[in-house]
């Protein structure tokens, strides 16, 4: 066989390797063809594992991690996309430490997370499968074993943890349902006792400086999202990855931050007219982005240092819905004497004392003004500009009717 041959050969089963077959159920990029790294946390103990999603190349690591159980077997907290690569990750601990014995749904809200529950759990027919309470489903509510879960073996989790059969390894915590209007949100933290670690999904995060191995495999959206205009080349030098993936955090979280302008449709088109072929392969040649020069300050104030914090959206959009209760949740996860949190997005493992879990909260309650920043507290401000656009997208939900006002803090 020639070389050229073997070597097209080889990328054709690596393609297979990749394959998510259902992703037109969530058709966000990248699609069919998602990579998964995995990283051993804890020795023999814990796994991280990374796929990544995302829209218009605004992509962000989407994280399963996998827990030893201390009587032999494994646990599986918010599974990611069962391509054959991923499962054959899992099943590499499977031989050494034993079968997946539960998996869990820690969310109701996140279609990202719920689509790959059920193909999950048909890999692993001996596990049963604990859900959040009080899921649903969008557009129509559809019983759980008509999106792929198996009905024999899912359960909801008992609103008592101590009720759970891996309650002697395991406690957790809900938050919610938060009242939404039509929809609701809840989250489930889990909280290994042996190895002290936190599990949470969307609640609260970590930026890092530069983009995470994930993001790196395929560089594409890094590049593209670090130009400052359309005829601008793709150039892939680690300055630039480290600046589109900046840019990147900024969307994800702000979805226009104030270092952000919108050009006018006129702008964009000539933008595109303008570009070369290379820059017209994404957005079909449209490229509706214009970064001030100070645009680096306000990704400087996200990411400030490494610090946890809950992300704008959750703050302006969904946990202001329900504050005394979202406290409430938050001080009974800081109970818990863990020493590092890994979410389902962005950093991991993050090095984490309860009190500074307990802190990135803090904007939910009345505290003295001491910065300008809606995420109020003097060690750390995020800049109110930067609420702006989520500050008239909850202004315009609200008006009509769509979500329910906000509370006032406690």
């Amino acid at each position: 066989m020639a070389d050229d041959e073997r070597t097209e050969n080889l990328k054709h089963i690596h393609s297979r390797d990749f394959s998510w077959s259902f992703w037109f159920v969530v058709p966000i990029y990248p699609y069919g063809r998602r990579r998964t790294i995995r990283h051993e946390v804890i020795k023999d103990r814990i796994w991280t594992f990374d796929q990544i999603q995302g829209i218009f190349y605004v992509v962000v690591p989407i994280r399963m991690t996998v827990v030893k159980l201390e009587e032999g077997g494994l646990l599986v907290y918010a599974p990611i996309a069962p391509t054959p690569e991923c499962i054959r990750l899992v099943n590499e601990l499977v031989a050494e430490h034993g079968d997946v014995k539960y998996i869990i749904l820690p969310t109701i809200s996140g279609l990202e997370h719920k689509v790959f529950v059920g193909p999950f759990a048909r890999y692993f027919r001996n596990a049963q499968v604990f859900v959040a309470p009080n899921q649903w489903s969008f557009p129509i509510d559809l019983p759980l074993s008509w999106l792929g879960f198996p009905a024999k073996r899912t359960q909801v989790l008992p609103e008592d943890s101590s009720k759970a059969p891996f309650a002697e390894q395991f406690d957790y915590a809900i938050l919610g349902p938060i009242d939404l209007g039509l929809r609701s949100f809840e989250e489930v933290a889990l909280f290994d006792k042996r190895s002290r670690t936190l599990l949470v999904t969307d609640s609260v995060v970590c930026v890092p400086e530069d983009p995470p191995a994930i993001v790196q495999l395929e560089p594409y959206p890094l590049l593209f999202h670090a130009r400052d205009k359309a005829t601008d080349p793709i150039e892939d030098t680690q300055e630039n990855r480290r600046k589109g993936w900046q840019r990147i955090s900024l969307f994800a979280l702000y979805f226009r931050a104030s270092v952000l302008e919108v050009p006018t449709w006129g702008e964009v088109f000539l933008n595109a007219f303008k570009a070369s072929d290379r820059s017209k392969k994404a957005y079909f040649g449209l490229f509706p982005f214009k970064w001030k020069k100070d645009w680096q300050r306000s990704f400087n104030a996200l990411r400030g240092n490494g610090r946890l914090f809950v992300a704008p959206i959750l703050q302006t959009l969904i946990l202001n819905r329900a504050p005394r209760e979202t406290l409430a949740w938050a001080d009974k996860v800081a109970s818990w004497n863990f020493e590092r949190i890994i979410p389902c997005h962005f950093d991991s493992p993050i090095t984490a004392e309860p009190q500074q879990f307990r802190r990135a909260f803090s904007f939910l309650e009345k505290l003295p003004s001491v910065s300008a920043g809606l995420f109020a507290s003097s060690t750390y401000p995020l800049p109110e500009e930067d609420f702006k656009a989520l500050k008239e997208i909850d202004e315009g939900l609200t008006k009509r009717a769509i979500v329910p006002p906000p509370k006032e803090k406690v």
